[in-house]
């Protein structure tokens, strides 16, 4: 079975990922206009149809703009907990409301959708409630972490459980410390509940590497206190001092903020 994953966008202004087979896919949030997504998906020769469900981290902005649109008028059911599913509909992004396609599910009590096994897991965050996601699909584990502010025992456990991961490097501290934003943003940014730093999320990786994990892409790249390069090269360096080398023993992205990946297929 080859397994086929694309990032469409991963920043503050918008987060989408597809994760599919030859027979169906799933969304990881839908948080980029819908006109782009089926741009997206004509120039990777998908289609929207092919898509079973929608699964959404939180109820912020950036990871729910076109949530309603695929759940409405594409009838595509929304994967959440109820209070998230309540956060979303509170929105003023959320043009469409969603009440047909509502799904509600409960964190780490698996559901399966077609080829995959999915469950939901708490993470620190601030929205209304927040998950991470862990897919099962053909005896390979991907782990979505794309909104954390530190790593729990419950987070931690799902990362390490990972073939493929999918965890956020926000933002650089010295660049968060030294840039344009309020201190109180600043102060959100780097708290409990909001985003884990370049060097967080490379510590965390470099003093927990297992041979199970064979590909790690950084998400949810900061367009302000953040580079694609800086963030590579952080976790690159860490994993390195523990004797870890990218390219040979595991495999290493940055994610594009506002544009699609590369097509990845794994079998």
């Amino acid at each position: 079975m080859k397994i086929k994953f694309i990032s469409l966008a991963s920043g503050s202004s918008g987060n989408c990922y597809y994760l599919g087979t030859d027979k169906n896919g799933i969304l990881i949030d839908a948080g980029i206009g819908i006109r782009t997504m089926k741009k997206n998906f004509k120039e990777f020769n998908l289609s929207l149809s092919t898509i079973s469900a929608v699964f959404v981290t939180h109820d912020h902005a950036d990871h729910i703009k076109s949530v309603g649109h695929l759940g409405e008028k594409y009838n595509i059911p929304v994967y959440s907990t109820k209070e998230i599913h309540e956060g979303i509909n509170k929105s003023y992004c959320m043009t469409e409301k969603l009440s047909s396609s509502v799904h509600y599910i409960k964190k780490e009590e698996p559901v399966t959708i077609g080829d995959f096994k999915i469950s939901a897991f708490e993470v620190p965050h601030d929205g209304t409630d927040n998950v991470g996601y862990c897919i099962e699909v053909d005896n390979k584990i991907f782990s979505f972490l794309t909104d954390l502010g530190h790593i729990t025992d419950t987070a931690a456990h799902y990362i390490c459980k990972a073939n493929y991961l999918i965890m956020e490097a926000n933002y650089d501290l010295e660049m968060l410390k030294m840039g344009p934003y309020p201190q109180y943003l600043k102060e959100r940014i780097a708290g409990p509940n909001g985003h884990m730093s370049n060097t967080d999320t490379a510590n965390f990786l470099a003093d927990n590497m297992n041979e199970n994990l064979k590909y790690i892409w950084l998400c949810h790249l900061s367009k302000d206190n953040n580079h694609p390069e800086l963030a590579y090269k952080t976790v690159e360096w860490k994993l390195k001092s523990k004797g870890v080398i990218v390219g040979k023993d595991v495999q290493l992205a940055a994610l594009k903020r506002t544009s699609p990946s590369e097509f990845y297929e794994f079998e």
